[in-house]
């Protein structure tokens, strides 16, 4: 089991004890209304850390605005300014997410681990494969694991320079085998935590793919003390992807579904049923599992581990517990009937 440093970040502590689910705002950092709203919302959907980009010293109100109305900490992203970053540390923000090698003097680099370390704010090294050093990309020839993770390293021992060792460190791919290769020998190099992510991994459909196979198999290695699913698209759909990757790893709890794909016996409309019992069930804070099976004969037993399911017949639905058959209903009547025995759990 990897051994980290914990780091503090507002209420959240990265110590691999909880993963925290991020996000970042993606309104233009002129519109301060709309990023309070969407900073808002991503609270409510669950998100656990938010980052928004501080690109000048004007956006650097966004901070005291957006922290007024949320209750979770917040991230400014900042590149190349080093005066924003002290903007940013003097505003209130939680955490900076920031590269020392591109901010110019190690005169500056010390300004900021000073004004952070002053107010105990982590920094967070993000690098990735369009931000290795020259003299790195050459040695190796490629954004490989090895020049990403001697790149973050190189980071980290600028702000160690100056006793500053509240790091965290994100080393993103878009390639998810160099993804996965590049934190497992980073987690080896360093107890500091680690954020999770496939970076420009998509649109919906494949980049909830490439963040599930990267972050999942991560996160079994024990791996990871944060998350960010990158999806081109609203953000709270990031949020829903990522719990659905935790509760799926058995990092979070929640109602777990789990449905049969059919087959030629099936006499229900089972891809139908599914969707409804998800719906259903999606705000349910409840560690069960439901399953949902299109066959009668072989549904109680091999969802025999479920909480509860049920197997469809012929315009009937077959309610289970544990492999155990408590009553016939109408398939009308599936759904309610299923909520009802979820209540008594």
């Amino acid at each position: 089991m990897r051994t980290v440093r914990p780091v503090r970040v507002g209420n959240c502590l990265l110590n691999g004890e909880h993963i925290y689910i991020q996000s970042m705002l993606n309104v233009p950092a002129e519109d301060v209304e709309g990023n309070v709203a969407q900073a808002i919302a991503l609270e409510k959907a669950g998100c656990e850390i938010i980052r928004t980009a501080v690109p000048d010293l004007e956006a650097v109100r966004l901070i005291p605005a957006i922290k007024e109305k949320i209750h979770i900490p917040l991230v400014a992203d900042i590149h190349f300014d080093h005066r924003i970053a002290l903007e940013a540390a003097a505003a209130g923000v939680d955490k900076i997410r920031i590269n020392p090698g591109n901010i110019g003097s190690m005169d500056r680099v010390k300004q900021v681990a000073e004004a952070c370390k002053s107010r105990h704010i982590p920094i967070r090294i993000g690098v990735n494969s369009g931000s290795l050093e020259k003299e790195i990309l050459a040695k190796y020839g490629a954004p490989t694991p090895e020049a990403l993770v001697e790149s973050a390293m190189h980071h980290a021992a600028m702000l160690e320079q100056f006793d500053f060792t509240d790091i965290v460190i994100s080393i993103k791919s878009s390639n998810v085998d160099c993804m996965i290769d590049s934190y497992r020998l980073a987690a080896e190099k360093c107890s500091y935590p680690l954020h999770l992510g496939v970076t420009e991994a998509g649109t919906e459909r494949m980049g909830l793919i490439r963040s599930a196979i990267g972050i999942g198999s991560l996160l079994h290695d024990g791996i990871g003390e944060t998350i960010r699913v990158s999806l081109t698209d609203d953000p709270a759909r990031e949020i829903a992807a990522a719990k659905d990757i935790l509760k799926s790893m058995g990092k979070r709890g929640g109602v777990q579904l789990v449905s049969c794909p059919t087959c030629g016996r099936t006499k229900i409309d089972i891809v139908g049923l599914a969707k409804k019992v998800e719906e259903a069930v999606q705000d349910i804070d409840k560690n069960v599992k439901i399953a949902v099976m299109g066959c009668v004969v072989n549904g109680p037993g091999e969802a025999r581990e479920a909480d509860l399911g049920v197997a469809g017949g012929d315009g009937i639905g077959l309610l289970f517990r544990h492999g155990e058959i408590l009553r016939k209903v109408p398939e009308a009547e599936i759904v309610p009937a299923l909520l009802e025995e979820l209540a008594k759990l």
